[in-house]
C-alpha cells in the first residue's frame, strides 16, 4: 500500500511539473454506458470511464457503482441512505464480460481531450481511488455512479466545458417520470418505489439533474463542447457500440399490481353488496385489509423519520396508508366496538379522499395500480361508518 502510494505520487509529481508532457499521448479515454438489467439495483443502467494505455496495453475501467451486498444492515443502511459506495478499478475484458454474460448493450465515447486535460482526469481518478477517499455517501439521485463520472469530467475541465443543455428536449420530465421510463414495466418495483418516495419527486428535473441517470450523461456527453483551448470542438470525439443485444419488448409480468387490485376492488364491492343485503359487516376482510394498509403506513412513517435520503419525506402515501390503521384492526377484532372506532373510520375516509385529491391536484402522483385500492379503502371506511354500531358481524 506504501509503494502504491509513493508509485501514485512520483507520477502526480512528474505530470504536474511538466517533465513528461508527452505522456498523454498514449492514453485514450472514454465514457461506457451500459443498457439497464434485469434486477433493480441494475434497471437504470451504468456509466464507467475506461482508460487504455495504449502502449503497455493496459486497459482500466474505473467504477463508481461498487458496493458490497454482504455489509452489515445491508438493506436498512441502503434504506436509510446510509450506504456508502465505492470506487473500484477492473480490467476492461473483465468489466465487459459481465454485461456479455447478462446480454446488457455497452457504447462507448471516446473523449477528445488534450494532453493536460487527460492528466488531470487520470490524476483525478488515481486521487479518488486512494483508500482513504474511495469510498462515498451514495444519493440515487445526486451522487451515484453516473454522477460521479460527469462530475470528474466537469472538474477536470472546468469552464471549458458547456453541456448545451438548451439543445435538451423542451418536454419537462419529473424526478419519479425519469425513474418510470426505466422501471415502467417492472410493476412491481415501480410500485414500491412509488410507495416509498415522496412528492418530492414529482418535481421537474432540470437537464443537468436528469444525468442521474446514465442515458441522460451519455446524451449530455454527445452534446457538449469543449471550448477555450483552441477552437471549440466537440467533447466526443468518436462514439461506438461494444456490444450490441435487442431490447426485450416491454410487457408486463402475468402477476402485476394492475389486474390484482382491480380483483381486490370487485371482491370487496361484492362483499359490501352481499353484507348490505344480509345486514352483516363481514368485518374479517376489513381486517385484514387495515392491517396491510397500517404495516405499509408503518414503513413509509420509518422512513420518513429515519432515513436520510430527502425524497423519502413528505410522503403522501401515509393519507391512504396509515399506521394507526393497525390499531383499526385490532379493535375490529373485539367483540365490542368503542366508540372511537367510528370516528377514526371518518377519520380514514376523510385521509383517503384526501389522497385523491392530493393526486388530482397534481401534489403527488402515486402509483396508478392504487386507484382500485383507493376505492376499496373510501367504500368499506363509509360502510362500516354508518353500520359498525349496528348490524351483526359476521367474522
Amino acid at each position: 500500500m506504501i509503494l502504491k502510494k509513493i508509485v501514485v505520487s512520483l507520477f502526480f509529481l512528474l505530470t504536474s511539473s511538466g517533465l513528461n508532457p508527452l505522456l498523454a499521448e498514449q492514453y485514450r479515454i472514454s465514457l461506457l454506458t451500459c443498457d439497464p438489467g434485469e434486477e433493480i439495483y441494475s434497471s437504470f443502467g451504468h456509466s464507467g470511464i475506461r482508460v487504455v494505455d495504449l502502449t503497455s496495453g493496459r486497459d482500466m475501467v474505473y467504477n463508481y457503482g461498487t458496493f458490497d451486498f454482504g455489509a452489515p444492515n445491508f438493506v436498512l443502511n441502503f434504506a436509510g441512505g446510509r450506504l456508502d459506495y465505492y470506487l473500484s478499478v477492473s480490467t476492461f475484458d473483465r468489466f465487459i464480460a459481465e454485461y456479455d454474460y447478462f446480454n446488457r448493450s455497452v457504447r462507448e465515447q471516446i473523449l477528445d481531450l488534450n494532453e493536460q486535460q487527460i492528466l488531470d482526469l487520470i490524476r483525478f481518478l488515481e486521487t479518488n481511488y486512494l483508500p482513504e477517499n474511495r469510498a462515498y455517501r451514495y444519493d440515487f439521485f445526486f451522487d451515484n455512479c453516473a454522477t460521479r463520472v460527469r462530475d470528474a469530467i466537469g472538474t477536470v475541465l472546468g469552464d471549458q466545458l458547456v453541456w448545451h443543455d438548451e439543445e435538451q428536449e423542451t418536454v419537462d420530465k419529473s424526478f419519479r417520470e425519469l425513474i418510470d421510463e426505466m422501471v415502467y414495466y417492472m410493476t412491481w418495483s415501480d410500485l414500491g418505489i412509488d410507495l416509498a418516495l415522496g412528492s418530492r419527486l414529482d418535481r421537474d428535473a432540470t437537464p443537468f439533474e436528469e444525468q442521474f441517470l446514465p442515458k441522460y450523461v451519455e446524451a449530455a456527453f454527445a452534446r457538449a463542447e469543449i471550448q477555450g483551448d483552441g477552437p471549440s470542438r466537440p467533447l466526443v470525439r468518436e462514439s461506438r457500440v461494444i456490444l450490441g443485444f435487442e431490447k426485450p419488448d416491454g410487457s408486463f409480468g402475468a402477476i402485476n399490481p394492475y389486474w390484482i387490485f382491480w380483483v381486490v376492488a370487485v371482491i370487496f364491492t361484492a362483499i359490501t353488496f352481499i353484507g348490505f343485503k344480509k345486514k352483516k359487516l363481514y368485518i374479517g376482510f376489513d381486517v385484514t385489509l387495515f392491517a396491510l394498509l397500517g404495516i405499509i403506513g408503518l414503513v413509509i412513517a420509518w422512513l420518513w423519520v429515519y432515513s436520510l435520503i430527502p425524497s423519502t419525506k413528505w410522503n403522501w402515501n401515509i393519507l391512504w396508508a396509515f399506521p394507526g390503521h393497525l390499531v383499526l384492526a385490532l379493535a375490529l377484532l373485539k367483540k365490542t366496538v368503542k366508540p372511537w372506532v367510528q370516528h377514526y373510520l371518518l377519520f380514514a375516509l376523510i385521509m383517503a379522499d384526501a389522497a385523491v385529491v392530493f393526486w388530482i391536484l397534481g401534489w403527488q402522483s402515486f402509483h396508478p395500480s392504487l386507484m382500485p385500492l383507493f376505492l376499496v379503502i373510501i367504500l368499506r371506511t363509509n360502510y362500516l361508518y354508518y353500520n359498525v354500531g349496528k348490524l351483526k358481524r359476521l367474522k
